[in-house]
């Protein structure tokens, strides 16, 4: 059966240090114009267009505009599921043909899922999806975790830690106006239907041209850059680089569960997302309240990250691991849009 990786192609698994630039400036602002990013680069317009463009069309790497749930008022839940052997990956398929989850994986040996499932609303009642798995023949046990904070991910990914720029370089990049990390305390942003069309547009192409989205949407170009500026200052709108998970996954990826003590859970937190093992880092609901996605190279060297710099985290009590078996959906541990 064809899963969502296989539309995504099989390109060559490295990027030249030159696209590599290139991924890192669209990861710093994915809506940066060519004149922006080659005035950085030290290159011509011509050669950052034609150098996105052959990336593109090669299915290496897209930008979208993705949606902060807890700036809209949904949540994020990390959702565990344990199956019967023989119906893990037939239930993680399905699972990733569905719009409300964003990555699916599989571990410890095939037997257990775990995923990231977006609702509307702050409960796990809100969502068809968490009502339905626990009542699924073949499922032997569901835990949900939502999603409180996230240390490292959203518009920060792999690329930021593996990018070739400088300090300078990504100084220059930076948008005008930087997605704010609001407060908990701030209301949910109210979205009109015109917003909504547009954030559907840019979840498909985060580089679509004023004039294409005005074109779609009914507003005027003006309107159209406004209020993608006004969407980014609220911090609801973000923009990510996809990429083709051969690119830039390492061979042995893991789960990492962490029970830290609540005391320190923000020191950890922010100390783990500085490993450049890390590919996402959130505090999660339950006894393990702090969750990461792991890329490395080898199996040894798990061991090594494990014993040298988990070991050393502040107010760690307990940790758990479960390799990814395989990934059904998602290149990295990406928000949805919407659901």
């Amino acid at each position: 059966m064809k899963t969502y990786l296989d539309t995504l192609g099989h390109p060559d698994r490295e990027l030249s240090d030159e696209d590599m630039a290139l991924a890192q400036a669209l990861q710093i602002n994915g809506r940066a114009s060519f004149r922006e990013i080659a005035d950085a680069l030290a290159v011509s317009d011509q050669t950052a267009a034609r150098r996105w463009s052959r990336l593109r069309s090669a299915g290496k790497l897209r930008v979208l505009g993705l949606t902060d749930p807890l700036r809209l008022g949904d949540s994020l839940w990390v959702v565990r599921v344990r199956c019967t052997p023989d119906a893990a990956a037939s239930i993680g398929e399905a699972m990733a043909r569905r719009t409300d989850t964003s990555w699916v994986n599989l571990s410890s040996g095939g037997t257990e899922i775990y995923c990231a499932v977006r609702t509307r609303g702050p409960g796990p009642e809100e969502s068809p999806l968490l009502q339905k798995l626990p009542r699924t023949p073949q499922v032997v046990d569901v835990s949900a975790h939502c999603l409180l904070h996230i240390f490292f991910g959203q518009d920060l990914s792999s690329i930021n830690k593996r990018g070739p720029l400088t300090a300078a370089q990504i100084r220059a990049l930076a948008p005008p106006v930087a997605p704010l990390r609001a407060p908990d305390a701030m209301p949910a942003v109210t979205l009109t239907d015109g917003d909504r069309h547009l954030l559907d547009m840019l979840a498909r192409d985060g580089r679509a041209a004023p004039a294409e989205l005005a074109a779609a949407t009914g507003l005027s170009p003006s309107t159209v850059r406004r209020r993608i500026t006004e969407l980014r200052t609220s911090g609801a709108l973000y923009f990510d680089v996809e990429y083709h998970p051969d690119l830039l996954r390492q061979n042995f990826r893991a789960a990492l569960w962490l029970e830290i003590d609540p005391s320190r859970l923000a020191e950890a937190g922010a100390a783990l997302a500085a490993h450049p093992e890390v590919s996402f880092a959130a505090a999660v609901t339950g006894t393990t309240n702090l969750y990461a996605s792991i890329d490395v190279a080898t199996a040894q060297l798990f061991y090594r990250y494990l014993t040298e710099s988990v070991a050393t985290l502040p107010g760690l009590r307990h940790t758990a691991t479960a390799p990814v078996h395989r990934t059904l959906k998602g290149p990295g541990p990406y928000l949805p849009t919407r659901p």
